[in-house]
């Protein structure tokens, strides 16, 4: 309850905090774009993903070996291509929220 009592807080400070920024007329010189923050919030995201996804590729990994060792050497390779291309789609979409918060015009 207390999660959710500061969490209304939070919004009530934002829409306040908001209003007289909301209300200034339009901009002279320059555009805001909501593409950088975007991006930044995509690639925070991704690279929480990946952590998770590594993490629990790994302890399904030692777990699997723990409980059959013969297999190990055929489990391990799995698990290597599977981190691979996991990494390989993280990067990919690193680079995409990279570019897009590149090319917002402020």
């Amino acid at each position: 309850m207390k999660l959710v009592k500061l969490a209304c807080l939070a919004l009530l400070v934002l829409f306040f905090g908001a209003t007289p920024l909301l209300a200034q007329g339009p901009p002279t010189t320059s555009v805001f774009s909501g593409a950088a923050v975007g991006g930044g919030l995509g690639m925070a995201l991704t690279i929480i993903g990946a952590g998770y996804g590594l993490g629990r590729i790994g302890s399904a990994a030692v777990e699997a070996m723990a409980r059959q060792p013969e297999v190990a050497p055929r489990i391990q390779t799995a698990m290597l291509i599977v981190a691979a291309m996991l990494e390989g789609a993280t990067l990919a979409s690193v680079i995409f929220c990279f570019i897009l918060s590149n090319a917002a015009k402020w």
